[in-house]
């Protein structure tokens, strides 16, 4: 067992300053349901600035950025939540791929990546059928389409099925999932 410690980074300059450089940004790995979730949370932030300033400052609160601000927060979950699939760091228990042997842990792990697209597929069929029953069933405040709501949302759940389809064949092809390593992410290929 080495005792040797790797030297920390230094922080304070010979000028007694605070001297740190940010790591290059860098967007271009950044899926498109992300850029939309992103759009979304800025419309959310822009209602929500409206909805603080009709009532705080104004007096006289809009009704209308209640019921937006709520359906806003919706959507960014669901299309933000296909990011989190894209990136396969969804909670996830790996304890127990620990103990089996690979070949069942490698057909467990397969398994668990047809259920995951099958889960959020079912979902999304169910989110179409729903928004049919619905109809023309207008929003309580806004005389706006519910199913403009749940289009979102179905968007989301469809962008979440197409991206396990991706992390599933990404599994397949490297022939290990995260669940069997978990020092490895998708970007590892």
């Amino acid at each position: 067992m080495s005792t040797e410690h790797e030297p920390a980074p230094k922080l304070m300059g010979d000028d007694g300053e605070f001297h740190v450089v940010d790591d290059e940004v860098d967007l271009s790995d950044t899926p498109a349901e992300g850029w939309v979730a992103l759009l979304l949370f800025w419309i959310l932030g822009a209602v929500v600035f409206i909805q603080f300033f009709t009532r705080y400052v104004m007096n006289d609160s809009a009704a209308w950025t209640e019921e937006i601000a709520r359906y806003l927060l919706i959507g960014t979950v669901f299309v933000g939540a296909s990011i989190g699939v894209a990136k396969n760091n969804h909670i996830q228990v790996d304890f127990l791929y620990r103990y089996l042997p690979r070949g069942a842990a490698l057909w467990l792990s397969r398994g668990v990546d047809l259920l995951r697209v099958a889960f959020f597929a079912t979902l999304s069929v169910l989110t179409v059928q729903m928004m049919g029953k619905l109809g023309n069933l207008q929003m309580t405040i806004v005389d706006l389409p519910m199913n403009l709501v749940y289009g979102v949302c179905l968007f989301g759940l469809a962008a979440m099925t197409l991206r396990s389809i991706w992390v599933a064949r990404v599994h397949w092809q490297r022939g290990y999932s995260v669940l069997e390593r978990p020092e490895t992410q998708m970007s590892d290929r």
